[in-house]
């Protein structure tokens, strides 16, 4: 039996397209303009599935959703919106929509989503467990004692995609990992993701924060130690080598390591073997290697207080950690992530960001990236008195904006439409979505706009 699809679209063209495309893939599809005929539908036919636009003339989408849940109604909900509507695409996830697809709709993708959503049938999905068919965003729970806190969310933006495309390709093998990036990216986290995906998943992933190591302490902390052995080794001690073998060791932020250290690194590394402080013993070890670090590695080689040797050593594949302000359309989705977390731990029962807040939290330019953004969040979550977090509770931070070279372009009459548009396009590189956030309009109208000055980019 055929599965029955309900689109709700206010653009004629662009459901018809819909309608067709979805029929020709076997679904009996129906098509509304509103949601008032939508209802209407709902109560009077079998539907099995409902495409929805976010934004349409008489209601929104999530005002559809509202009316399903008072009605227990229990029909699975897709959400069609643009980028510039994510933070209402999310709010519709917690209210019960299955998913969400954003506008120009990937047409295989949506199939994915729709196929997802229909062998879900009448199981209740959460915001936190939904999962898009390319699994763009996932929550990890490590099986060894690094645990639950790396629960994370990949995000939707380009760089995002590319960078865990790469995880994906180079998790399999035993290559060593070097991951650059600024302080708070979540480079933990991208290790985690490697170990996980990789062969050696059912072993250990063991830690080393490089920077919090004293110099005379570290080959204690990399191989371990014997009684004995020194002041203050009262007990043997197993080291990181030895606790991660068979799996993964993690040495976080390894461009602090002192020279010395670094010559017993890499002979540990060359060698796959270890001897403990004070032991007369080697032992053979089989990790993988995965290392991290915020600094230029080059030019600590240059200045001689980096080993080059040992640098080529960890270096067989490198990841690149893009800064948060350069996923922008990742930022909304982690402001939300994180302000689930912080609703639980702080038995919170927040929605959302109200307008304002969402545009803060868009145009700052985050130079504490995601730890920087997951602690304003709380704060703000803890502050909040209301359904909603606004600028009150972000703070007067958020407000330190660095002045753009982009001035914001306004649109004013017919006449000078078409050239305000010309113009915002022109300076965001036909960017849809930041030159719809230059034009204070959203992306929707923008293409609208495009259609009816033939603009064809």
């Amino acid at each position: 039996m055929m599965s029955s699809i309900l689109i709700v679209e206010d653009d004629i063209t662009f459901g018809m397209m819909l309608k067709t495309w979805l029929g020709k893939k076997g679904f009996e599809v129906s098509s509304v303009s509103n949601i008032a005929r939508a209802r209407k539908h709902i109560e009077s036919q079998s539907v099995d599935l409902i495409l929805s636009d976010l934004r349409l003339p008489d209601h929104e989408g999530i005002d559809l959703l509202k009316w399903m849940n008072e009605q227990g109604i229990d029909i699975p909900l897709i959400i069609m919106t643009g980028y510039a509507d994510i933070q209402s695409a999310v709010q519709a996830m917690k209210l019960g929509a299955r998913d969400y697809i954003a506008k120009p709709v990937n047409p295989e993708e949506l199939l994915k989503k729709i196929a997802e959503s229909l062998q879900v049938g009448k199981v209740p999905v959460t915001h936190n467990t939904a999962k898009s068919s390319s699994k763009k965003s996932t929550s990890i729970s490590s099986k060894d004692s690094t645990e639950n806190h790396h629960a994370y969310l990949e995000g939707e933006s380009d760089a995002a995609k590319q960078l865990y495309n790469y995880v994906g390709l180079v998790a399999p093998t035993n290559m060593s990992v070097l991951i650059n990036g600024s302080s708070g990216t979540g480079k933990e986290y991208v290790a985690h993701r490697i170990h996980q995906l990789s062969k050696r998943n059912d072993k250990p992933f063991i830690a080393v924060d490089c920077g919090s190591i004293p110099k005379e302490l570290a080959a204690s902390e990399f191989f371990g130690h014997v009684k004995g052995s020194f002041t203050g080794a009262l007990t043997d001690k197993t080291g990181a080598f030895v606790a991660a073998n068979g799996g993964t060791i993690f040495l976080d932020e390894i461009g602090n390591l002192s020279y010395e250290v670094q010559i017993q690194l890499l002979r540990a590394l060359q060698e796959r073997k270890i001897r403990p402080v004070g032991s007369m013993q080697e032992i053979s070890v089989d990790i993988r290697l995965v290392s991290a670090t915020n600094e230029n590695l080059e030019q600590a080689i240059e200045k001689g207080t980096f080993r080059e040797d040992l640098y080529h050593r960890i270096n067989e594949f490198t990841l690149k950690m893009p800064d948060l302000k350069e996923r922008e359309e990742d930022i909304l989705l982690f402001a939300n992530f994180f302000l689930d977390q912080a609703n639980k731990e702080l038995d919170k029962h927040l929605i959302g960001f109200d307008a304002k807040a969402s545009q803060a939290l868009l145009n700052y330019h985050w130079p504490g990236n995601l730890r920087q953004m997951k602690n304003i969040v709380k704060r703000a979550t803890l502050l909040a008195q209301g359904s909603f977090i606004t600028l009150l509770e972000l703070g007067t931070e958020l407000l330190e904006t660095p002045v753009s070279s982009v001035t914001s372009i306004a649109l004013r009459n017919e006449d000078t439409e078409k050239e305000h548009i010309l113009e915002a396009l022109r300076q965001t590189g036909n960017n849809k979505s930041k030159a719809a956030q230059l034009l204070n309009i959203d992306r929707k109208t923008l293409y609208n706009k495009l259609k009816l000055y033939n603009i064809d980019l």
